[in-house]
């Protein structure tokens, strides 16, 4: 692998800039007006440590404000305390797969009162009136959208417990709340689903499910009627995270034999419905799902094994160590069966996936959009934005010779018609990296042809990062 060709998506940012008017190629959406929030790792090196993996990078927000034909661009970290001591030379705070403590000394003395991170660089979404960068530990941190200063980390209201949760809530497409989980680490540990009011942060708990050995889950997925966990075979003793001295992701386990649960909840009640077996695989996102009749149909990014973790240590990925890629998968839940159906939506490789939420979450649809690889042998990092008809497995594809593209996100045109025909009527947004100008630039296509309307370039590489969201000026 020509790791070269990408290096440069790795390397820290460490400067704060704003640009009033980035250079734009092509032709902006009359419509397309408001701001491109944007978050990710930024900054690997604490004087002479480095942290060690994609996900350990300190936080770093990305703004790209489109209005009236001009883009501006501003950039800045988010200012907690883990990434004041990254900054002064120190990894102070456990992060995925980095320990603070060097030494079993160390680790000896400070194994009972290591304080989570507040590295939330992971996504974004909103409270209410409030935008907050989210992570796997529950410790939402608040920031103003059009100055992206922090503005602190959000208590929450309530008495409900747990040290892990996900980076991607989803709203509810009945009542518009925030729904997600806390993982509560115990002897018998617990999953806890919960809703949150758009409007505040006091959080209620539908239901909840014992567990002796709990899965790690990025990410899962909601119907109009379920919450679905998909809780792979990449399990943990809780108590090894405590005991082990060893990274948290470090101490989990990937067990094929155990098969994937699909653990099904009831929204209204919290009531267990069943927990399904289903075939071993790991998947970091889901890209939608939905109910069918009787069934569940659950459309997941699936890899074959855990071992992508291990491929995204950062000395594999610049060493050039091949990379594994997630495929578009239907898993159809049988409720009343039992059955597992598995069927692959396309052999095109999909992470990253995006839809048009606001009109789709939760309930059928027809297209997804991610990052894809060119040549899944592993010899390159993700290098093309493609678009999924998951009805028929058709595909558009968007590329350029040593390009690197994020997250696409999806923007509905004003004027797109309710339901299904209007379903891609609008833009797809994505930073991409262009290696050899050694730069980055935000990418417009059109959502229905994958054709290019426009470009604004930023004067500096943009680090790869996860996740985001577009917010209109008028929201």
């Amino acid at each position: 692998m020509n790791t070269q060709s990408f290096a440069a998506g790795f390397h820290g940012l460490h400067d704060e800039t704003a640009v009033e008017e980035l250079p734009v190629k092509g032709t902006l959406p009359d419509w397309l007006e408001g701001s491109l929030l944007r978050n990710g790792p930024a900054r690997y090196d604490a004087g002479e440590r480095s942290l060690r993996h994609w996900f350990d990078g300190q936080a770093m927000l990305h703004r790209f404000t489109i209005d009236g034909g001009r883009v501006s661009y501003a950039n800045r970290f988010l200012d907690t305390a883990a990434h004041r001591a990254v900054e002064s030379g120190t990894i102070a705070y456990p992060e995925f797969a980095t320990d603070p403590c060097r030494s079993l000394f160390a680790r000896f003395f400070t194994r009972f009162s290591r304080r989570p991170s507040v590295n939330a660089n992971v996504n974004i979404t909103r409270f209410g009136d409030r935008f907050v960068a989210l992570t796997e530990t529950p410790i939402p941190v608040a920031f103003d959208r059009d100055t992206l200063a922090t503005a602190g980390v959000v208590g929450y209201e309530d008495g409900l417990s747990g040290q892990l949760t996900t980076a991607h809530p989803h709203q509810d497409p009945s009542t518009g709340d925030l729904v997600n989980y806390l993982l509560h680490f115990s002897r018998t540990s617990e999953y806890r689903v919960y809703r949150q009011k758009a409007t505040g942060t006091g959080r209620e708990l539908i239901g909840s499910r014992r567990i002796a050995r709990p899965s790690y889950m990025h990410s899962f997925a909601i119907t109009g009627r379920y919450a679905v966990l998909a809780e792979f075979p990449l399990v943990v003793n809780p108590l090894s995270i405590v005991l082990s001295g060893r990274p948290f992701i470090e101490n989990y386990r990937w067990e094929p034999e155990r098969g994937t649960r699909f653990t099904v909840m009831d929204l209204r009640d919290g009531s267990v419905c069943g927990a399904y077996e289903g075939p071993a695989f790991f998947a970091f996102h889901h890209i939608n799902a939905f109910d069918d009749g009787d069934d569940i149909v659950l459309d997941i990014c699936s890899y074959e094994d855990a071992s992508v973790i291990d491929a995204l240590y950062l000395d594999r990925l610049r060493a050039g160590d091949a990379i594994p890629f997630a495929l578009p998968t239907r898993y159809r839940i049988g409720l009343g069966t039992g059955d597992v159906e598995v069927r692959r939506l396309s052999e095109e490789s999909l992470e990253l996936p995006r839809i048009a939420y606001d009109r789709h979450n939760g309930v059928d649809y027809r297209y997804a959009y991610g990052v894809g690889a060119r040549d899944r042998s592993g010899d390159d990092f993700l290098n093309q934005l493609v678009k999924v008809d998951v009805t028929t497995g058709r595909t558009l594809k968007w590329s350029e010779d040593g390009c690197y593209p994020g997250e696409p996100v999806f923007v509905s045109a004003p004027t797109a018609a309710p339901g299904a025909e209007g379903e891609d009527d609008g833009v797809v947004l994505s930073v991409v990296l262009d290696s050899a100008a050694g730069s980055s630039f935000l990418l417009v296509l059109d959502a229905r042809t994958f054709e290019v309307l426009a470009r604004a370039d930023v004067p500096h590489a943009i680090p790869f990062g996860f996740h985001g969201l577009f917010t209109r000026h008028t929201s």
